[in-house]
């Protein structure tokens, strides 16, 4: 058992990492791993991230945390950098330093950062127990990743006793996760983390860890009738108070406000929520709704010297930027803070807004007027990217442009391209939001007529209706 004080954290450069961890960054060809936007304008390398995970800067931890889903992990895939990357986490776990508590752009309320780095490992050894059908990497990732897990096992198996609750359930997480692996999964295995499983897992506020202890205990041969049965009546209760909360003519509204204010929250990732082994198979393109239509095409501009209210910029006058889904588009790197922002786009913002919060105030957004867009934020760091309709910059998803085009044209465009079934859903405001790819397609007037205005999100900010701010219900 584990117990250490929280030391003052010093900056952490690669040097500075535990000496296991330091051999294993150094020892490793990582010119030759890439993880998936290796060599991206912006995107930080491995080494970079797992150089940044112990630093001084609370805000760099956070983002180092969060760049190592959405490049190692994205989505839900494993790539050639990633199980050497999971191999250096490890070898982190111990470090006093990962006693230090924050909010992790994963999960919601505060934990630990060896909390968050065991969810990580978790998360690393779900994908890992797959195949190559279910699309979560190549065989020759596959085989890397495996290979990793008696190691991985040794490393965390100390943690599941942990007096952190929240250590103990990431702990026993990823343990329940990697007895997958044939060579682990021995006869003494199961009965030695099982009741814990049942004990612990089952009853989390984690929706995610609930469903790994059933899904894991009804692979070791154990009854889960009563578990299962307790997450349907769960389930069903919530479902049901929801209705109640929602409806302000019906009997019973202000108990179940009360009573939805009183359940834990729950804190798996947004993505995980309502998770299931069966749902995890590879994409399958959606059936076409009939002919699949033309690309759409951007609008071609106000005429050269009109410099009215509602000029259009031409496609000359745009900058061309691409996006990769749940890591950033053009410069911008979701997690950046907005110091990091205005040295990407060499600019600083034209307006900034603020909430206050008692003493604390919260940036809720900036303006940049020369590039055309908005950056939105949550805890600091960059979770949205809103391209101007007018003025923005040209984003292009498979050279087709999604800025400034006849909203309709895009939305059935990437209606027949959208990869996962039941990705798309609406706004209240009937836009149109593609979970797969962290997108949603707002219109934005420009005269006479509406033209696109796309947002580029984190899986956080998916609900519009919550994660927007009011002023950007305005930009229409």
């Amino acid at each position: 058992m584990i117990n250490e004080m929280t030391p003052d954290l010093p900056d952490a450069p690669a040097s500075s990492l535990p000496p296991r961890a330091q051999a294993e960054l150094a020892g490793t060809a990582w010119e030759e791993l890439p993880h998936v936007c290796t060599g991206q304008h912006g995107v930080p390398d491995t080494p970079d991230v797992l150089g940044a995970v112990l630093a001084a800067d609370p805000a760099r931890r956070v983002r180092a945390v969060g760049d190592m889903y959405r490049l190692l992990l994205h989505p839900e895939q494993v790539f050639p950098a990633t199980a050497p990357a999971a191999l250096v986490l490890a070898y982190l776990l111990d470090d006093p330093r990962t006693l230090a508590e924050d909010r992790w752009e994963r999960r919601a309320g505060r934990r630990s950062l060896r909390a968050e780095l065991l969810n990580w490992l978790a998360s690393f050894a779900d994908i890992a127990r797959l195949n190559v059908e279910d699309g979560v990497g190549t065989a020759q990732n596959l085989a890397a990743a495996r290979t990793t897990r008696p190691i991985l096992h040794d490393r965390i198996a100390d943690f599941c006793d942990d007096d952190d609750p929240l250590v103990r359930e990431a702990a026993l997480a990823a343990t329940a996760l990697l007895l997958t692996d044939p060579a682990l999964a021995l006869a003494s295995s199961v009965p030695r983390y099982a009741p814990a499983v049942r004990e612990v897992l089952a009853v989390s506020a984690d929706s995610y860890y609930r469903w790994i202890a059933r899904e894991r205990l009804a692979a070791w041969g154990e009854d889960v009738t009563s578990l299962v049965t307790a997450e349907e009546e769960l389930r069903a209760a919530l479902d049901r108070a929801h209705v109640l909360a929602e409806d302000p003519f019906g009997e019973g509204q202000e108990q179940a406000i009360r009573w939805l204010e009183e359940q834990p929250e729950d804190t798996a990732a947004p993505e995980r929520l309502g998770r299931r082994r069966e749902d995890r198979t590879a994409p399958i393109p959606a059936a076409p709704h009939g002919p699949v239509p033309e690309p759409p095409v951007a609008a071609a501009g106000s005429e050269a010297g009109y410099r009215g209210p509602w000029r259009i910029a031409r496609e000359e006058e745009r900058a061309e930027w691409t996006f990769t889904p749940y890591v950033g588009v053009g410069p911008l790197h979701f997690g950046m803070t907005l110091e990091e922002i205005t040295r990407a786009l060499g600019e600083g913002p034209a307006v900034s807004s603020y909430s206050h919060h008692g003493e604390d105030q919260q940036l809720n957004y900036a303006d940049f007027a020369e590039s055309g867009i908005r950056v939105l934020f949550r805890d600091g760091r960059l979770g949205c990217v809103a391209a101007d309709a007018l003025t923005g910059p040209q984003v292009r998803l498979d050279a087709a442009p999604l800025t400034g085009c006849a909203p309709s044209h895009v939305e059935d465009w990437l209606v027949h391209r959208t990869t996962r079934p039941g990705s798309l859903a609406y706004s209240v405001a009937g836009d149109p939001v593609f979970a797969d790819l962290g997108l949603a397609i707002r219109s934005q007037r420009a005269g006479d007529v509406v033209l696109t205005r796309p947002l580029f999100l984190l899986h956080d900010w998916l609900d519009l209706w919550h994660a927007l701010p009011s002023e950007e219900w305005n930009c229409s």
